[in-house]
């Protein structure tokens, strides 16, 4: 496929090499943003609740800590809103760059913000703006990383595996997330709580840097320069899609559930539960993240290539019913205290989630037409923050807090397992297919 640039038409090697920075960009800036994301929920897990809710009693700390790690997922829609009617408007690579800096600038200033004993309430409030600002960010990152990928690729047969890659950023950002925690953990001791929390957050400056350097260096997609050429553009994208694509949008998000509820548990709730009430060493499940996130770097990418081999559908619906049976395990083995299987249940958790994750990107991403596919994505892809990820930790905290058992948070994952098995059976799958032509219901 030719395409044609500013400078003229690219030739099959230059197209090539458009592709390999593409991904290149749309997997590290992914990284970057998702390391900012999941060092929060790392810290609000193990600090957050003793230095911001100090006089609260521990589960009502831990409740509090991660009520504001919930107002990350509310800003996720509203970022997605934002970011996918300027994508579809002015284009996939001028957004990207834009919801980096948003989201480097948050992480960076919450180093800064004073505890309790310093400034009172004061630090929870400026803690949950910062927040907010991070899921904004990163509620408008996905779209524009999937598209930015998924459109430089030639035909169809690898579509899956190219859009796995910017999956593959989230693995990646919480390997280097927990890596950092974990790093500066050691390094300050029993100062962690005083000052070695905030070094990861401060760290964020330099990642945005590299992310900005290398997201500058690549073009804008085939796609979106042909809806330019063809002036497609669309005035109100984001109301446009609810009103021709609402289906698309609703099934994106409750698909998600499987996907999403589980994996907050297994990389957020899992600190405050392992450490809090089962008194397991925060190092080792810090360890154990890392090494399951060492896993889904290879089980992302393979998942979205078999996607590519047996369809988008087939492959989410082999993860959607494996994530219902592991949650079944998963606290049976965290409740033996043993370090052995508590560190199996932990690198394996990961496993089913990326099963979906994989293929996840291009079977939400293909659904929608080209004029709308920023928008309509991003929008079906976050709305799954408010109705799974945000509210998971909460509700499995609240959950043991009730029943004081892991069966309980297994039945809650059972659920969002069957949720998803039934709106991934309802999603169009286009495996295989031209998604370059515009296909909405409206023609």
């Amino acid at each position: 496929m030719a395409v044609t640039t500013s400078g003229g038409v690219l030739s099959e090697a230059e197209h090539g090499t458009q592709l390999r920075r593409a991904v290149i960009a749309a997997t590290v800036g992914t990284t970057i943003e998702w390391y900012d994301f999941f060092v929060y929920g790392t810290a609000a897990g193990l600090v957050f609740p003793k230095l911001f809710f100090p006089h609260e009693a521990p589960l009502t700390a831990t409740l509090a800590s991660f009520s504001t790690y919930f107002i990350g997922f509310i800003g996720r829609p509203i970022g997605a809103a934002i970011f996918g009617h300027y994508g579809d408007r002015i284009g996939r690579k001028a957004t990207l760059i834009s919801t980096l800096l948003l989201m480097g600038f948050s992480t960076f200033l919450i180093g800064f913000v004073p505890g309790y004993a310093t400034i009172g309430i004061w630090g929870a409030v400026i803690l949950t703006v910062l927040r907010m600002l991070q899921g904004i960010g990163v509620g408008g990152e996905w779209g524009g990383s999937v598209l930015i990928s998924m459109e430089w690729a030639r035909g169809s047969k690898r579509r899956g595996l190219v859009a796995s890659w910017p999956q593959f950023g989230v693995p990646a950002g919480l390997f280097l997330a927990n890596l950092a925690v974990l790093a500066f953990s050691t390094w300050s001791g029993a100062s962690f709580a005083a000052w070695g929390w905030r070094i990861p957050f401060l760290l964020s400056i330099v990642l945005i840097a590299i992310g900005l350097w290398i997201r500058l260096g690549i073009l804008e997609t085939p796609v979106f320069r042909a809806l330019v050429a063809e002036r497609k553009i669309e005035k109100a994208p984001i109301v446009e899609v609810i009103r021709r694509q609402p289906r698309e949008i609703i099934l994106s998000a409750l698909l998600r559930m499987a996907e999403q509820a589980p994996f907050y548990i297994y990389t957020a709730f899992v600190f405050a539960y392992a450490t809090g009430t089962l008194h397991i060493s925060r190092d080792l499940i810090l360890a154990a993240v890392l090494a399951a996130a060492c896993v889904a770097f290879v089980t992302i990418p393979v998942s979205g290539h078999i996607s590519d081999v047996i369809g988008r559908r087939r492959m989410y619906l082999l993860g959607a019913v494996a994530t219902g049976v592991f949650g079944f395990l998963y606290f049976p083995l965290l409740d033996t205290g043993a370090p052995v299987l508590v560190f199996a249940a932990i690198v394996l958790s990961l496993i089913p989630h990326d099963m979906m994750y994989g293929p996840q990107a291009a079977l939400i991403a293909e659904a929608f037409t080209p004029r709308l596919r920023y928008s309509g994505a991003s929008l079906g892809y976050q709305l799954a923050s408010i109705i799974a990820g945000g509210p998971a930790p909460l509700i499995a905290t609240a959950l043991f807090a009730r029943y004081h058992s892991g069966m309980a948070i297994s039945l809650y994952i059972g659920a969002c397992a069957v949720i998803s098995v039934l709106a991934t059976m309802l999603m169009p799958d286009y495996t295989g297919r031209d998604i370059s032509a515009e296909y909405d219901r409206a023609g």
